[in-house]
């Protein structure tokens, strides 16, 4: 871990205010924001925040690798991994400790969101070069709720390079479930704790601060989002259970109420998954790759189961 300084003449620092058009929604910042980048033209590089947990960013190695037009399906991709509405534990409110009786009337049920934003491997945090045709992808996964858009905020810090001034070392402990997450916020562990006394050591009054796993680890992963009891405990160590979990609950309830639905639409939950699978090869190019002849190998069954 790592606390670089943003090394620059006064980095520029702006918060934007964005409006969600939809639920799902991919708004390209540099051409939606313009004016306000403009401000931005003396620095040659621009480090983006959210503050929200279920709208973030693409990292920049992997939106280089698509094309725009296909970040929608990229992230189409997760979304029908968890379907809105799946039985997610962090929807029952009724059970969330962590909501007063205000919070519990107003609170969307969103659970979806949060795993796809975990899933997808989005980030609270990225930075990229501030040059024309360099794409910046803010990803809003539960922007409107109840038809109405919810506030989104972003910073937009501009500066011209960056370098390590500190780096230390922290062991995380574990559970001893094979299958647990853990929150380095939790001020039992004393973690947050040891990273603002290194932050306030590193004496920096503007950079970042760079958490990562060991090069070692390979059976572990980081992410940033909200750490709700039911959301992490249960959906997500559902998740890392059964990635398909909430995607074939969807479709079992479809399927067992024949009723409930247009014949049409059971026709189309049978082939949901292939169809997932598909677009999820050709946005990453790997259309009659090694890749899809091992996967069709794996999936060779009726295409109902």
């Amino acid at each position: 871990m790592s606390y670089q300084r943003l090394a620059a003449s006064r980095p520029l620092d702006v918060t934007l205010e964005l409006v969600p058009r939809a639920r799902f929604d991919v708004l390209e910042l540099r051409s939606h924001c313009a004016a306000a980048h403009e401000a931005f033209a003396a620095y040659p590089r621009c480090l983006y925040w959210s503050s929200h947990t279920t709208a973030g960013f693409l990292d920049r190695s992997l939106a280089i690798r698509l094309s725009p037009e296909r970040v929608p399906d990229y992230v189409e991709t997760f979304r029908a991994l968890f379907p809105e509405g799946a039985g997610y534990e962090h929807d029952h409110l009724e059970r969330r400790h962590d909501l007063d009786p205000m919070q519990r009337a107003s609170e969307p049920r969103n659970a979806d969101s949060h795993l796809a934003f975990i899933a997808g491997g989005l980030r609270a945090c990225v930075t990229h070069p501030n040059r024309p045709g360099e794409s910046v992808f803010f990803v809003d996964l539960d922007g409107v709720v109840e038809g109405r858009p919810r506030r989104r905020l972003t910073r937009v810090i501009g500066f011209h390079n960056e370098r390590i001034v500190a780096a230390t070392e922290i062991e995380v402990p574990m559970s001893v479930h094979p299958i647990d997450s853990i929150n380095l916020k939790d001020p039992r562990l004393g973690i947050y704790q040891q990273l603002s006394e290194f932050v306030q050591r590193a004496g920096i009054g503007t950079g970042r601060l760079r958490v990562v796993l060991d090069p070692s680890e390979r059976h572990s992963a980081l992410t940033i989002n909200e750490y709700e009891t039911l959301l992490m405990k249960h959906d997500l160590a559902e998740v890392l259970r059964n990635p398909l979990r909430f995607f074939a609950e969807k479709s079992r309830h479809a399927l067992a109420n024949p009723r409930a639905v247009p014949a049409k639409t059971l026709d189309y939950a049978k082939y949901d998954f292939v169809r997932v699978l598909n677009k999820s090869l050709d946005t990453f190019g790997l259309r009659g790759s090694i890749v899809e002849r091992l996967l069709a190998r794996t999936l060779a069954v009726p295409a109902a189961r």
